[in-house]
């Protein structure tokens, strides 16, 4: 039970280290501390909705259609091997600073809906909790609700660090180096999570 749920939490918060829309929004309100705690627990309650829908249905699903975990399997691969080459892409590219703060905070409502749209709108949340850790869960057999458990964990423990530890890592940053660094982490874990769904089906 301990080994599902460090699987989970590992995978959980491999594929939602990549740097995207939603976690530049939560870094900058971090940066800014506007609403902090109000958008990490949005993303981190999204995340626990979706993942458990993954987890606690994708079996039904594979039963009733035989040929999807492969086929998902090969897709999410070949998305992730994507994903990875755009992180290294941008890694040997310029780099950006982040945006400094604003002086007006958007109110909470504002942020609240700019959050949920980035998390539910976006099409590869729902490739990260349903299908990949949807399908994964399955090999867990009766451990599956505790590796779901492991990758929820992961998402509250990540959002959370980010939003509030964003200011501490505001000076570090504004250097492109550390951005380049960050963005060729990233390539490399989506690559080995590649290369795991394909090796180790």
């Amino acid at each position: 039970m301990v080994a599902a749920f460090l699987d989970g939490f590992a995978l959980g918060f491999s594929l939602i280290l990549a740097i995207g829309a939603q976690n530049a929004f939560v870094l900058r309100q971090g940066l800014r501390g506007a609403h902090v705690f109000a958008v990490c627990l949005a993303c981190a309650l999204s995340d626990a909705v979706l993942i458990t829908l993954g987890v606690a249905a994708f079996a039904a699903v594979e039963a009733a259609l035989p040929g999807i975990a492969p086929a998902m399997r090969w897709g999410g691969a070949a998305f992730l091997l994507a994903y990875g080459a755009l992180s290294f892409r941008r890694a040997a590219g310029p780099a950006e600073a982040l945006e400094p703060a604003r002086a007006g905070a958007a109110s909470l409502a504002a942020a609240l809906a700019t959050c949920l749209a980035l998390t539910w709108l976006n099409p590869h949340v729902y490739l990260d909790t349903v299908v990949l850790l949807g399908s994964v869960s399955t090999q867990y057999a009766e451990a599956r609700p505790v590796f779901g458990l492991g990758a929820v964990t992961a998402s509250f423990v990540f959002f959370f660090a980010l939003g509030y530890g964003a200011r501490l890592l505001r000076p570090l940053f504004a250097r492109p180096a550390a951005w380049r660094v960050l963005e060729a982490v990233v390539g490399a874990t989506m690559w080995a999570i590649a290369a795991k769904l394909v090796v180790f089906p």
